[in-house]
């Protein structure tokens, strides 16, 4: 009996441990870069993966360049958006302004697979460069697995 009560209370002790929290993206139209900066470090910190399961655009791509590759996928639904980055339009009176620095900063983060994409396609332009499902994106990133 003392080996059957021991084995429940480590069996539960594992079920109630802290669970790993995938981070599910579904719809990031993106936003400050230097917040993804922060959010993308502490998932790779805390060792989590990432799921693009829609859209990723704009400052949401940074993932790939701080979340390890192989803790990062894509389903069938992602679609991935590359563009110059802005000023935020509070400084610049409401005026989309590009920002030489921070695309910079932007693709100094991006693994040669990304920038090898952006090069190809053109460069970064003002207007929204998308990837989507299929062997372009594959370059990238690879397809989730049944188990994600």
């Amino acid at each position: 009996m003392r080996i059957t009560l021991l084995a429940l209370i480590a069996l539960f002790g594992l079920a109630a441990g802290p669970a790993r929290a995938d981070l599910h993206i579904t719809r990031d139209h993106g936003g400050y870069v230097e917040e993804y900066k922060s959010k993308y470090k502490r998932i790779r910190d805390k060792g989590e993966r990432v799921i693009i399961d829609g859209i990723c655009n704009s400052a949401c791509t940074l993932v790939f360049g701080i979340v390890p590759m192989n803790k990062i996928c894509v389903t069938p639904k992602a679609s991935l958006g590359f563009h110059l980055a802005y000023y935020d339009k509070a400084f610049t009176f409401g005026i989309k302004v590009t920002s030489s620095e921070g695309t910079s900063d932007l693709m100094s983060y991006y693994p040669d697979t990304v920038k090898d994409w952006i090069r190809r396609n053109g460069g970064l332009t003002t207007d929204m460069k998308k990837i989507k499902n299929g062997a372009d994106l594959w370059k990238i990133v690879d397809p989730c697995p049944e188990e994600w």
